[in-house]
């Protein structure tokens, strides 16, 4: 059994209980692990407190991460509230819908910033806020998908902006492993969150996978919450710069 007792993580990215971060935040808590959870507006507020009420002495913190003031807030408040931080996971992604929904070509300038400022360049503006904190080094976790090596319909300018957030964790692991703090992504299979409702189609692509994955099934939250255990815990010191997939073994496929 993975023990973090004593370890403190930071989850972004909280929504409902439908949300990956939701998964994660529950086996990190399992473990022993103390949480703190962060949603990003006040229409979120009851619903994250609600759940986090359910985890022992887990608090819950606002924090719009493509606000930089946000995020500098909530690091001060984290470093007078623990100290120390071990754990970081960045479980955040946003496209404008017209991004997602209309033809690539359309994609609009300012829809492609958007897109990459708030899916990519968060993770590197909250792991910079987090390392004064992890002073006995750590993990930082985020979440990909299948789409930023594949094309996938309706998924258009956010499966570009996965690929900058896979090469992004590529080249944090290398700034941050003298650190002792690994950075890795897990690329999970399609889940019915609040993310997904913006895709078109979603039903034909958690179709696909249950025809052609070797499990023959989608996965869930949970099972992506105990592979972020995993990567967050000492079991896997020697793992950093990786993208890990949790997706029934989809990718694996080809016809």
């Amino acid at each position: 059994m993975i023990d973090l007792k004593g370890k403190v993580a930071v989850v972004f990215g909280l929504a409902n209980k439908r949300s990956i971060a939701w998964g994660i935040a529950q086996k990190l808590s399992e473990a022993g692990a103390t949480l703190a959870i962060c949603y990003q507006n006040e229409r979120l507020k009851r619903d994250a407190d609600e759940l986090a009420s359910s985890l022992p002495a887990a608090k819950t913190h606002q924090c719009d991460v493509s606000s930089d003031a946000e995020i500098d807030a909530l690091f001060a408040v984290l470093k007078e509230t623990y100290g120390t931080l071990h754990i970081l996971v960045h479980a955040v992604a946003f496209a404008p819908a017209d991004a997602i929904k209309n033809d690539f070509l359309l994609t609009t300038r300012d829809d492609f910033r958007i897109a990459h400022d708030v899916s990519v360049y968060s993770l590197i503006a909250v792991s910079r806020a987090a390392v004064p904190l992890m002073t006995e080094g750590g993990s930082i976790l985020t979440l990909t998908y299948y789409g930023s090596t594949k094309v996938f319909p309706n998924y258009n300018v956010m499966g570009v902006a996965k690929a900058g957030l896979e090469a992004t964790v590529r080249y944090l692991a290398a700034s941050l492993g003298s650190k002792n703090i690994r950075v890795n992504a897990i690329s999970a299979g399609p889940i019915k969150t609040l993310a997904a409702r913006g895709i078109g189609d979603f039903t034909k692509i958690l179709t696909a996978v249950e025809e052609r994955a070797p499990l023959h099934r989608n996965v869930d939250q949970l099972e992506v919450g105990g592979a972020a255990l995993f990567l967050s815990s000492p079991l896997a010191s020697g793992i950093t710069g990786e993208i890990t997939y949790v997706d029934a073994g989809y990718n694996v496929t080809g016809l």
